[in-house]
């Protein structure tokens, strides 16, 4: 058994928005660099409870895993869930603040072999996988802020034009 991963960070975006840009599934290994490749299996199925994944990841394990969507709540909490091993899972959870919004991410996966294989685990592939986590969580920060949300930017714009005129 392993210790999961988490990691949090604030957004400077309404949750609806990161949580669009984190629905995108399949652009996961833009952001979250421990994954190389995620397609849905029925590609034309709409993202919710029970769709299937599958991601190839650096996760030890096999090099693609299938998994399945275990919870979807629209705008605030996508899970997935290893289909063969229940103790594999991603799952993310956006909690809104009006206008700002907070994105958390949890990784587990099970280490066999007993005590001395979770240290090896501990100090060696769950370390490095912590770290990337930590990383990929301010890369998509920046991905999503830089594209935000189209009626906050247009707000924003708006109001500096209108500070311009009134000054000129």
């Amino acid at each position: 058994m392993g210790s999961a991963m988490h990691h949090a960070i604030d957004l400077a975006v309404p949750a609806r928005t990161a949580f669009d840009f984190l629905a995108e599934v399949e652009k996961w290994p833009v952001w979250l660099s421990f994954l190389r490749s995620v397609r849905r299996i029925e590609a034309a199925e709409p993202l919710g409870v029970g769709t299937e994944l599958a991601i190839r990841s650096a996760l030890p394990g096999q090099e693609e895993e299938l998994f399945e969507v275990e919870r979807f709540v629209d705008g605030y909490m996508l899970s997935l869930v290893g289909a063969f091993s229940i103790r594999r899972r991603i799952e993310t959870r956006l909690e809104g603040k009006t206008a700002r919004s907070k994105l958390i991410v949890r990784v587990d996966y099970p280490t066999y072999g007993g005590s001395l294989a979770l240290l090896v685990d501990r100090l060696t592939a769950r370390r490095r996988l912590d770290g990337q986590l930590a990383d990929s969580l301010q890369h998509f920060k920046g991905l999503v802020e830089y594209e935000g949300d189209p009626s906050e930017t247009a707000v924003i714009v708006e109001r500096n034009l209108a500070v311009v005129d009134a000054n000129c």
